[in-house]
């Protein structure tokens, strides 16, 4: 199953059990705003070459368009509707006031200078300039762009307006208006979740060390890794789009860290044994910490995963046939629009800072994230209570809930028009 079916599939099991209102379904099953841009690039070569990129604004029911843009040479228009789709329920769950949005563009980052990605960016804002802004659409970073790129998107987009507008995206260098505390966000924000949710078993069913494997080691991957060795947990396993490395006694993090920085992969280190990059979602651990893209754990491995635990910290990583599988075992899933929205909520505060020309000390970010994950985890845990379901429908249902009384406090006017721009 592909991911937007896959979303689509995950808000129609949910929306099913707690009876939800057919037509608030039907206008969530839709994106409101479709842009099919090209994007002319003058390569270092002196040749120019043209790239297809996108910007999909799904819901403002709850506050303007809210979600980042990729670089990736596969990107496609379902993949885009699939993140945009699930970042209106991301914000809804973790109650700030956005809706969701997504954009990339078809390239291949690794494979292009500085001097290329900047002219590449520049011209993506020229393209999408006039529905985006800070009241409006407000991107962010994904996969294969980052705060640099960020930098440049601010600057052309500040350009083109004539007038300073930092806030125009989140994810940018601290010098420029960025937060405190947004590299560490998404990793950080899982793992309060995580430890809440290992809060709610009983004390037989607690365990004294935790082994871990993180799939995926960029930046949620690496600072999950971080920050849960620092808490007592052992990591076990790590992999890159490279390989993997596994070590059922636990790997050296700082030492895997340096070596992933300075020798570009986690397979440069000699802590553990290497597997392919697949083959570490099935070794022994017990907690799987999914870090990378959407659609790893799937009908082909899914009867391999050991783990009792998954954290999903990427966007979409189990199908829906493998979470249905899962959860049938007992497997416990902590699901992206919960577990991966601490990266959001800075954005939040980053924005929020940005607005009003005064920006927080690390510990006063890390304190109101901590604050809006935890009450989030309650919500969504009573919400898995009452519905006797499984964490995802449970996060679902807690989106829904928000969802549809904006809607139906904002009348008919919230069913707003779907349009396609090419």
């Amino acid at each position: 199953m592909d991911f937007y079916k896959n979303t689509l599939s995950n808000m129609q099991k949910s929306a099913k059990i707690m009876k939800l209102d057919s037509e608030v379904l039907e206008t969530l099953s839709h994106p409101q705003k479709t842009l099919i841009v090209s994007v002319p690039v003058r390569m270092d070569d002196g040749s120019l070459k043209v790239f297809e990129g996108y910007r999909i604004q799904h819901s403002e029911l709850r506050g303007p368009f809210k979600g980042g843009f990729r670089y990736l040479p596969d990107v496609c228009l379902d993949e885009i509707k699939a993140l945009a789709t699930e970042m209106s329920f991301k914000c809804a769950v973790v109650g700030i006031p956005y809706g969701g949005a997504k954009g990339g563009i078809k390239c291949n980052a690794k494979e292009m200078s500085q001097g290329e990605l900047e002219r590449l960016t520049r011209k993506y804002v020229q393209a999408v300039y006039q529905i985006v802004g800070p009241e409006h659409d407000i991107p962010a970073p994904d996969m294969y762009t980052n705060s640099q790129i960020m930098a440049w998107f601010m600057d052309e987009y500040s350009r083109l307006v004539n007038k300073y507008q930092p806030g125009v995206v989140t994810g940018k260098p601290i010098e420029v208006g960025g937060s405190l505390g947004r590299d560490s966000a998404t990793a950080q924000g899982g793992v309060y979740v995580l430890q809440d949710y290992l809060n709610t078993l009983d004390e037989k069913d607690r365990k004294k060390d935790y082994k871990v494997i993180v799939q995926g080691f960029g930046n949620a991957g690496m600072h999950a890794a971080d920050i849960l060795h620092g808490l007592g947990f052992t990591i076990v396993g790590v992999s890159d789009s490279r390989g993997g490395l596994y070590n059922a006694e636990g790997l050296d993090v700082q030492q895997v860290i340096k070596d992933k920085k300075t020798k570009g992969s986690v397979t440069e280190c000699n802590e553990g044994k290497c597997l392919k990059p697949h083959e570490i979602l099935e070794q022994p651990c017990d907690i799987l910490v999914l870090a990378a893209m959407e659609n790893q754990v799937i009908e082909e491995n899914m009867k391999h995963i050991k783990a009792d635990i998954l954290l999903e910290l990427a966007n979409g990583p189990t199908s829906f046939e493998a979470d249905e599988y899962l959860n049938k075992k007992g497997v416990v899933i902590i699901p992206d629009i919960l577990a991966n929205a601490g990266g959001v909520t800075v954005s939040y505060f980053e924005w929020l800072q940005n607005q009003q020309s005064y920006y927080w000390p690390l510990e006063e970010v890390k304190v109101k994230l901590k604050r809006i994950m935890q009450e989030s985890f309650a919500r969504v845990n009573k919400f898995q209570k009452e519905y006797k379901c499984s964490m995802r429908e449970a996060a679902y249902i807690s989106a829904y809930d928000r969802l549809e009384k904006a809607m139906k406090l904002r009348g008919s006017g919230a069913n707003l028009r779907c349009k396609i721009y090419r």
